[in-house]
């Protein structure tokens, strides 16, 4: 399965906030939404990420202030992205070997969604749950 087949099946909005926002305006947009992570965009442009990982290490361990800390302090600006034609096996490779979760997706320079290691893992289950079933079937004839 392609990135971009994934997107179709997900569905779905992207969340993003601008790298001016405050950390605690992003957060409370993340738990309204029940997301780990933002996507930074400005002008359009994707320009960074910001997840929950970002707000305890930089925040938190750093003694800043929700209130007062910008995303353009605590923002990853350094992405991983993928285009809609990578596989799921390509992304769950590189959220392993990186220690990420979440991939934004491009398209010619141009946002089209995010995937989270969370939207990897269950396709993959799905299909081995499937291939585990067609087995059956020829094996058992069930």
């Amino acid at each position: 399965m392609t990135v971009g087949e994934l997107l179709q099946a997900k569905g779905g909005e992207n969340w993003s906030i601008s790298q001016q926002a405050t950390a605690y305006e992003a957060l409370e947009l993340m738990a309204a939404k029940n997301i780990g992570a933002l996507l930074v965009v400005d002008n359009d442009k994707l320009v960074g990420i910001f997840s929950e990982r970002d707000y305890a290490r930089k925040v938190i361990l750093a003694g800043k202030t929700s209130k007062e800390t910008l995303i353009s302090e605590l923002m990853t600006s350094q992405i991983m992205c993928v285009t809609p034609e990578n596989t799921l096996d390509e992304c769950m490779v590189l959220m392993s070997s990186r220690h990420i979760r979440h991939l934004p997706v491009l398209d010619n320079d141009r946002l089209v969604g995010i995937v989270t290691l969370g939207d990897v893992v269950k396709k993959i289950i799905a299909r081995q749950e499937f291939t585990i079933q067609e087995l059956e079937k020829y094996i058992y004839g069930r």
